[in-house]
């Protein structure tokens, strides 16, 4: 599949920049056409300046209801002729006609082995204080395709990290991260290879040719 990517980002920025640099480094056969935040201040959209790809701040504000400002978005994607969207960190409800347009080819990554920890609230810090109060001694990342319900599509890659007796959440969250880094173009390069099969709620991933 030829993978013309949208980036929807909230935040700093950091899985975006791990899919450039994959790109970068020919470890991702695609290409990122453009960045959307819904937050002015998020660093995503200074990494994408910074790469020379297109940077988009669309205010929810700015629109009577989420399907409204959804729909603006994907005008958005489809002037950049993207074809995949990558959420990273993207801190808002995907509605149910954003995900019919985009049908499995729109993914999420998430910083727990789901269906464990994840759900309305349970981002960011959160989640890893949630796996420490619980006493879990493996926790992970994720990469699911979005469904019209948080955190709980058909799941693509997962990669286990064991949590250590020391950690607060700040060292797990570290962690973690590191492991996101790199799951995330992993799973975008099965879509690029064109291996990912949806059957239901689960995802058979073909062999490489």
């Amino acid at each position: 599949m030829d993978l013309r990517i949208g980036v929807l980002a909230s935040g700093r920025g950091s899985n975006f920049a791990a899919l450039i640099r994959a790109i970068q480094e020919g470890r991702l056969r695609a290409e990122i056409r453009v960045l959307v935040s819904n937050r002015k201040g998020a660093g995503a959209l200074d990494i994408a300046r910074e790469h020379g790809i297109p940077a988009v701040f669309l205010s929810p504000k700015g629109y009577a209801s989420p399907e409204e400002y959804d729909r603006a978005i994907m005008e958005v994607l489809e002037t950049y002729g993207v074809n995949f969207v990558a959420l990273a960190g993207y801190m808002r409800y995907i509605t149910p006609g954003f995900v019919q347009k985009f049908r499995h080819r729109m993914v999420n990554i998430h910083p727990a082995l789901l269906p464990s920890f994840g759900g309305k609230g349970m981002y960011g810090i959160h989640v890893h204080e949630a796996v420490l109060e619980r006493g879990c001694k493996v926790t992970g990342v994720t990469v699911h395709i979005v469904d019209e319900q948080y955190d709980h599509g058909p799941i693509v890659l997962q990669r286990c990290v064991p949590v250590m007796e020391e950690d607060t959440p700040e060292t797990l969250a570290a962690r973690v991260l590191e492991q996101e880094h790199q799951v995330y173009a992993e799973a975008l390069q099965l879509f690029a290879e064109d291996r990912v099969r949806v059957e239901g709620l689960r995802v058979r991933i073909l062999p490489k040719k």
